[in-house]
């Protein structure tokens, strides 16, 4: 049994939630987002609440019931609030620039490494500090992992993109006799 496909979702004001042809639509004051959802699972929408219940009773309509109820939460707390990541440059030479409709890096490469930046997210360098923000939390998520794989950190002297919170466990260099 999936705990939070138990819960209940609570609608904020200025919010508006609809179900139509296996297509979820959230509306609200940052914009709209939809998605296509399956019919494994039933979407009861009565304002102010969201309910979620299982179809049949097969392992994977089990499975799915908690991620539906996951993804409209997600939706829901998105076009109220924007989701923020934030990414660290770290090392010498390194820099980060947004041009137009573009992410340019000097990831210390023998050419520069130019990111089209997807539709929906706004995205901003300041020194080497790149925010990422937008209202789809797997668009925001999807886009920061593809800008830090570019360069990952390295454990010696740290150098690379890391998340704002994330700590880099570092390795002691060569030891000397």
């Amino acid at each position: 049994m999936s705990r939070i496909g138990k819960q209940q979702l609570v609608i904020p004001a200025n919010t508006e939630v609809s179900y139509s042809n296996e297509v979820l639509k959230v509306k609200g004051p940052l914009g709209t987002i939809e998605k296509a959802l399956k019919d494994f699972v039933t979407i009861t929408i009565a304002p102010p609440l969201v309910t979620f219940a299982q179809k049949g009773d097969d392992p994977f309509s089990k499975a799915i019931w908690g991620t539906y109820a996951s993804h409209v939460k997600n939706m829901i707390a998105g076009v109220n609030t924007p989701y923020v990541k934030k990414l660290i440059l770290e090392g010498v030479g390194f820099k980060s620039e947004v041009k137009g409709k573009d992410l340019h890096l000097a990831l210390g490469f023998s050419h520069p490494v130019v990111v089209p930046i997807p539709e929906g997210l706004t995205v901003t360098a300041e020194k080497n500090n790149v925010t990422i923000t937008g209202i789809n939390k797997e668009i925001v998520g999807q886009f920061s992992s593809y800008v830090r794989a570019m360069k990952k950190p390295e454990p010696y002297k740290g150098k690379g993109f890391r998340y704002f919170d994330e700590v880099i466990r570092r390795k002691a260099g060569k030891k000397t006799a």
